[in-house]
Protein backbone atom coordinates (compact mmCIF):
# COMPACT_ATOMS: atom_id res chain seq x y z
CA UNK A 1 0.00 0.00 0.00
CA UNK A 2 2.72 2.43 0.80
CA UNK A 3 4.83 1.80 -2.57
CA UNK A 4 1.36 2.58 -4.37
CA UNK A 5 1.01 6.07 -2.27
CA UNK A 6 4.60 6.72 -3.33
CA UNK A 7 4.72 5.79 -6.87
CA UNK A 8 1.28 8.46 -7.34
CA UNK A 9 3.00 11.20 -5.43
CA UNK A 10 5.90 10.46 -8.02
CA UNK A 11 3.42 10.70 -11.13
CA UNK A 12 1.81 14.00 -9.69
CA UNK A 13 5.19 15.45 -8.89
CA UNK A 14 6.01 14.56 -12.69
CA UNK A 15 2.72 15.85 -14.10
CA UNK A 16 3.13 19.29 -11.82
CA UNK A 17 6.60 19.32 -13.36
CA UNK A 18 5.34 18.77 -16.87
CA UNK A 19 2.17 21.22 -16.76
CA UNK A 20 4.72 23.97 -15.76
CA UNK A 21 6.90 23.22 -18.84
CA UNK A 22 3.94 23.37 -20.82
CA UNK A 23 2.72 26.92 -19.27
CA UNK A 24 6.03 28.58 -20.24
CA UNK A 25 5.95 27.17 -23.76
CA UNK A 26 2.59 29.20 -23.78
CA UNK A 27 3.65 32.24 -22.77
CA UNK A 28 6.75 32.18 -25.35
CA UNK A 29 5.53 33.69 -28.49
CA UNK A 30 4.97 32.11 -31.37
CA UNK A 31 7.73 32.89 -34.34
CA UNK A 32 9.37 35.46 -31.49
CA UNK A 33 13.07 35.71 -32.84
CA UNK A 34 15.94 34.67 -30.44
CA UNK A 35 19.34 35.20 -30.60
CA UNK A 36 21.35 32.19 -29.91
CA UNK A 37 24.22 32.77 -27.19
CA UNK A 38 27.64 31.26 -26.05
CA UNK A 39 26.98 29.81 -22.99
CA UNK A 40 30.38 30.23 -22.02
CA UNK A 41 31.21 33.64 -22.74
CA UNK A 42 27.76 35.08 -23.89
CA UNK A 43 28.74 36.01 -27.29
CA UNK A 44 26.17 35.85 -30.41
CA UNK A 45 29.17 34.73 -32.32
CA UNK A 46 28.24 30.82 -32.08
CA UNK A 47 27.65 28.46 -34.80
CA UNK A 48 26.40 24.46 -35.32
CA UNK A 49 29.41 22.79 -35.75
CA UNK A 50 29.72 20.85 -39.12
CA UNK A 51 31.45 17.36 -40.20
CA UNK A 52 30.86 14.16 -39.98
CA UNK A 53 27.93 12.99 -38.42
CA UNK A 54 25.01 14.94 -40.38
CA UNK A 55 22.96 12.77 -41.14
CA UNK A 56 22.72 11.31 -37.94
CA UNK A 57 21.93 14.90 -36.34
CA UNK A 58 19.55 15.33 -39.17
CA UNK A 59 17.30 12.33 -38.34
CA UNK A 60 17.72 13.61 -34.62
CA UNK A 61 19.83 10.59 -33.43
CA UNK A 62 22.85 12.65 -32.13
CA UNK A 63 22.60 16.08 -31.01
CA UNK A 64 23.37 19.58 -32.84
CA UNK A 65 27.08 20.84 -31.75
CA UNK A 66 27.48 24.35 -31.33
CA UNK A 67 31.07 25.82 -31.89
CA UNK A 68 31.99 29.49 -30.67
CA UNK A 69 33.97 31.76 -32.65
CA UNK A 70 35.16 33.80 -29.48
CA UNK A 71 36.18 31.48 -26.90
CA UNK A 72 36.05 28.12 -28.72
CA UNK A 73 33.31 26.21 -26.60
CA UNK A 74 32.37 23.33 -28.10
CA UNK A 75 29.22 21.39 -26.83
CA UNK A 76 25.29 20.95 -27.57
CA UNK A 77 23.96 23.44 -25.16
CA UNK A 78 23.00 27.80 -26.47
CA UNK A 79 21.54 30.00 -24.53
CA UNK A 80 18.29 31.73 -26.73
CA UNK A 81 17.62 35.04 -25.62
CA UNK A 82 14.89 36.66 -26.98
CA UNK A 83 14.88 40.07 -28.12
CA UNK A 84 12.77 41.71 -25.32
CA UNK A 85 15.64 40.58 -23.31
CA UNK A 86 18.23 41.52 -25.41
CA UNK A 87 16.83 44.92 -25.26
Amino acid sequence: MKFNKLQERIKMGILADFREVIKELKHKKRGEATINRCPKCGSPNIMISSGFGTYPRMYGITPRKYVCAECGYNGPIVMEQTKEENG
